[in-house]
Order: C-alpha cells, then sequence, then structure tokens
C-alpha cells in the first residue's frame, strides 16, 4: 500500500480503504471480500496485517467471518451517527454540504444539569465543546453544539474541523468508532441566537434533536444538542 500517513499503521489502512468500499458499494451486502491470500497480495502486506484489518471490519460490524467461505458483508446502517436531509448524498458528493465552525473546540468543565446522565469518568475529563453551523447550498440548516468528554484525544482541539467530518477524525486519528445510541426530538422556537444561527425569525419554528452516540470505547460517548431548519429540507435517515 502506499505509505500515506506514517503515523497510521498499515492494517488500518487496509481497514479504511475496505470500509470505504463497502461504504460507497463497491461491496454490497452478502458479497465475498477478496481472500486473506488475495488482499496480502494485491495490497503488499502480511498475513498478520491483513488478519488484523479483517478483525477490526468484523469488531465495528461491517463484515462476518465464516470458516470455509470468507469474509462477507454486512448491511450496515446508511447515515448512522449522520443527521441526514433529503439529497445529503447528493449534496456531499457535489460538495454543497459545508461546515463553518461558530466555536473553536475548547475543553471547559460539563454543563450545569446536562442533557444526558454522565458517568465519573466522564465528569472528571471535562468536556470539550464546540459549535458548527452547517449550510447546504450556502443556506445555513442545522446549528451543532457538541460535547465530547476529553478521554484520551490528545491535540484534539488543535485540528480543523471546518468543512471536515467531526466521525471520520475521530476514526482515523483516533480510531473512534460510532456503535449506535439514542436520540430525543421535540418541536421547539428558534430563539435570538438560533434564529440569528440559522437565518430565521426569532420564534421560527425548529426541530430540536438531542443525542447520544455510543462508541466502541467505554465511557466515551459523543453528545450533540442540535437545531434543524427544516422549512426546505425534509430530515431522513437510519439510526
Amino acid at each position: 500500500m502506499k505509505a500515506g500517513n506514517k503515523n497510521i499503521p498499515q492494517y488500518r489502512r487496509l481497514y479504511e480503504l475496505i470500509r470505504k468500499h463497502i461504504n460507497e458499494g463497491v461491496y454490497r451486502e452478502g458479497d465475498l471480500l477478496p481472500s486473506e491470500n488475495e488482499l496480502c497480495s494485491v495490497y503488499g502486506l502480511t498475513r498478520p496485517t491483513v488478519r488484523q484489518a479483517l478483525a477490526a471490519l468484523v469488531q465495528d460490524g461491517y463484515i462476518t467471518r465464516q470458516q470455509g467461505k470468507g469474509s462477507i458483508v454486512r448491511k450496515m446502517p446508511q447515515g448512522i451517527g449522520i443527521l441526514s436531509v433529503s439529497g445529503t448524498t447528493t449534496a456531499l458528493k457535489n460538495k454543497n454540504l459545508k461546515t463553518d465552525i461558530i466555536e473553536e473546540p475548547q475543553i471547559i468543565p460539563w454543563p450545569d444539569n446536562f442533557m444526558f446522565g454522565l458517568s465519573g469518568l466522564e465528569i472528571e475529563s471535562g468536556c470539550i465543546y464546540m459549535t458548527r453551523l452547517r449550510l447546504l447550498d450556502n443556506k445555513p440548516v442545522f446549528y451543532d453544539i457538541s460535547y465530547i468528554p476529553a478521554i484520551n484525544l490528545p491535540r484534539f482541539t488543535a485540528r480543523t474541523f471546518r468543512n471536515r467530518s467531526l466521525f471520520d477524525i475521530l476514526r482515523k486519528a483516533y480510531q473512534v468508532e460510532i456503535k449506535g445510541g439514542e436520540q430525543r426530538i421535540r418541536a421547539t422556537k428558534a430563539d435570538s441566537e438560533i434564529s440569528g444561527h440559522l437565518k430565521i425569525n426569532t420564534g421560527h419554528p425548529v426541530l430540536h434533536m438531542e443525542r447520544k452516540m455510543v462508541t466502541n470505547r467505554p465511557e466515551l460517548n459523543i453528545y450533540s444538542s442540535i437545531y434543524c431548519n427544516t422549512s426546505e429540507y425534509s430530515i431522513y435517515g437510519t439510526f
């Protein structure tokens, strides 16, 4: 495989490549991946490296392995951990979805009366807080407030998040995978702050989503409070 970022292990680069091919439909549900020997030959990797990449794909739910048959692609939820709107896939491919950073990531104490219960470790570690505005066709659609426990995420606040996926950064830089979660959705009216970000009148109806994303790291949950202007775009997606 190409050298790429030397800080990323070889197995992880193979993992990311296969994961990308699964998400893009190169391999579909029920398809067999190339054999271990074929992957070793194509990418110039050792068998232990290939097996480590396949084991990580099994752990994260992308494939199953059957003795005598090989690695089989599983059906993955489309949009888990992604707040999607009608046409999001097309928008992403056309680069019409943009992310502006309103408040850069900073470590703060957790807010009082937080929307979800927190573990002792989360409380002790503090909170990485950031706010983002997502625009579709240059129209603000989502105002996203993120809360991330500051648990073994070195130099997280120094990273660039403009027009980048938070979950991609967590996965590629820290091997943090979203496994599932829960969310609460209710209708509300935009106050002056929300209306200013979303460019709507104060009192305009918006959807408010409170989300807890469970990851592959115990006690490292990703929390967000998202305000959605659904005047022109309907919300959909599998969670």
